[in-house]
């Protein structure tokens, strides 16, 4: 007797398949493990008084703060200020991982580059930026690029729903308040449309047939 039963391997990156749902837990445990980090960060940044925000902060137009542009994204003003960028980071992250550990390696790279990179070029001189907004904003950016230039509707549903969530958020890529660093958002969402275009799945790997197990032959 011949069982067919549904794909339990599958393409990672199409919704529905046992491939996509392993994928996205895995990458959903992944990110959950980055966010204690962040906050252990924090702890010994505030119980050590090392004022890291100050020293490894990105300090617009200023040499020594060009450090920044790497380290600012581990870093927060407060603890307030990092539980406000926990969930959309592990929400957003998530997705993004999902879709392959290279490819997220290398997209927070660049979003690391062009969200810091366009702080320092446009941001005060007279401040300090320091947070993962710019990274989150990039995520963001990723996720509905791709939406498009891969035909990747699963994507653009994600960005609804972190739309409906966080929506009001995105108002912070406009110049609306002085605490908050437009610049690092605006340039953080361009950095993952970059990244989106540059990391894309080319159109041979998008019209590849999905890879399903056998029919189980039972005797």
């Amino acid at each position: 007797m011949t069982w067919r039963g549904g794909p339990t391997g599958g393409d990672p990156h199409r919704f529905g398949t046992e491939a996509f749902y392993a994928s996205l837990g895995r990458a959903f445990v992944a990110m959950c493990a980055v966010v204690p980090v962040l906050f252990l960060i924090e702890a010994l940044d505030v119980g050590l008084h090392a004022d890291l925000d100050v020293a490894a902060g990105i300090i617009p137009h200023r040499i020594q703060g060009l450090d920044g542009v790497f380290f600012s994204p581990f870093l927060h003003a407060d603890f307030t200020h990092l539980y406000s960028n926990s969930i959309p980071l592990i929400l957003l992250g998530t997705f993004v991982l999902a879709a392959g550990t290279r490819r997220f390696l290398w997209s927070t790279l660049v979003i690391i580059l062009v969200s810091g990179l366009g702080v320092w070029f446009t941001g005060s001189p007279n401040s300090v930026v320091v947070g993962a907004s710019g990274v989150i904003f990039g995520y963001l950016g990723i996720l509905l690029t791709r939406g498009v230039v891969e035909r990747s509707w699963w994507n653009v549903a994600v960005v609804l729903l972190v739309g409906l969530l966080y929506g009001w958020q995105l108002l912070s890529i406009l110049p609306t308040d002085e605490r908050i660093s437009w610049q690092g958002h605006l340039f953080g969402l361009l950095g993952g449309i970059v990244a989106a275009v540059l990391f894309r799945r080319r159109r041979a790997e998008l019209d590849q047939p999905q890879h399903t197990e056998p029919p189980l032959t039972l005797p």
